[in-house]
């Protein structure tokens, strides 16, 4: 069966990844998972500098789904170079390289240290996190400004490049658009959603930073329709996430357009979830006679019959 796919010089070896974020850098769960079964991984966000994060508490539960503050907590990028990618290089998978900065200068700089290190495979760049005060959101929710960082970041790359957009806007087609025609070689979609929980006991909220990001099985409806409406306007690749636990789950995304899928918050319950979504998939387009994943993508029948309308109106 076929199951490997490419974005430009990247093969992935099957449309499951691991999101950033979700699974560190690779190296804290060799002892769980067999990643050669997975497409890819992609490390936990990098920024020029080492950053703390946002102070505790950062993580809370809620129904179906957890709410974190993190704060793009990391290493920085020369310790990731150092102690980091040497492990990566070993992995029997496509390496991908989350980017997170507060300017544009610093998403430049972080790229061209990394683009001369052999193991780094794409990159994908965080214009979206909702969880820090300098970039984040800012960027993410700025149509002109996710397109300028795409159109700064492009020249200096032959890799791949994979824009992660926010859902926190009224039309991610448009913003899917702006990178499109700025040179991205694909999307990643969607990041988390604001959210907010609150502790009647004491009357304060549990984040220490009042909101954070919702990611869970929560957010898939909403992630399915955001992957959807990015799909119908572009041509490039869009890779779905948004609470994604099973094969089922993902083979939604692959039908609405989603030519790969990121497994994200399951890995926190399970780390092998991803293996496991994967070889979900597999079993299914064995079971349906189908001998190639990559028919799934866009298989979806939107179609609405007429008399099914009526009975609506």
């Amino acid at each position: 069966m076929k199951t490997d796919f490419t974005i430009g010089s990247a093969n992935f070896k099957n449309r499951v990844l691991v999101a950033s974020g979700t699974f560190g850098y690779g190296d804290e769960t060799k002892e769980l998972v067999d990643v050669a079964g997975l497409g890819g991984i992609v490390t936990k966000s990098l920024s020029w500098k080492p950053r703390d994060g946002n102070p505790p508490r950062r993580i809370t539960e809620t129904p179906s789904g957890m709410l974190n503050s993190i704060g793009l907590a990391n290493i920085g990028v020369h310790a990731f170079i150092e102690k980091k990618l040497p492990y990566l290089r070993t992995l029997d998978t496509t390496i991908v390289v989350n980017i997170a900065a507060s300017s544009v200068e610093e998403y430049c700089d972080v790229l061209r240290l990394l683009d001369d290190q052999e193991g780094v495979d794409a990159y994908e760049i965080n214009v979206s996190c909702p969880n820090v005060k300098e970039g984040g959101l800012n960027f993410g929710t700025d149509c002109s400004k996710t397109a300028e960082i795409t159109s700064k970041l492009r020249p200096l790359t032959k890799k791949p490049l994979l824009m992660k957009l926010t859902p926190n806007v009224t039309h991610v087609s448009e913003f899917a658009k702006a990178v499109e025609s700025e040179g991205a070689d694909g999307i990643s979609l969607i990041n988390t959603l604001i959210g907010m929980a609150v502790d009647i006991r004491t009357r304060k909220p549990k984040l220490s930073t009042v909101t954070g990001g919702l990611s869970g099985p929560a957010i898939k409806p909403i992630a399915l329709a955001k992957v959807y409406e990015a799909v119908q306007a572009v041509d490039i690749p869009v890779i779905g996430m948004g609470g994604i636990v099973s094969a089922e789950d993902a083979i939604e995304f692959l039908l609405v357009g989603a030519s790969a899928v990121q497994v994200g918050t399951a890995n926190f319950i399970d780390p092998t979830t991803g293996v496991h979504v994967a070889q979900g998939i597999e079993e299914y387009c064995r079971k349906s006679g189908i001998s190639d994943v990559g028919e799934l993508v866009g298989a979806l029948d939107a179609k609405v019959e007429f008399s099914v309308l009526q009975s609506w109106l």
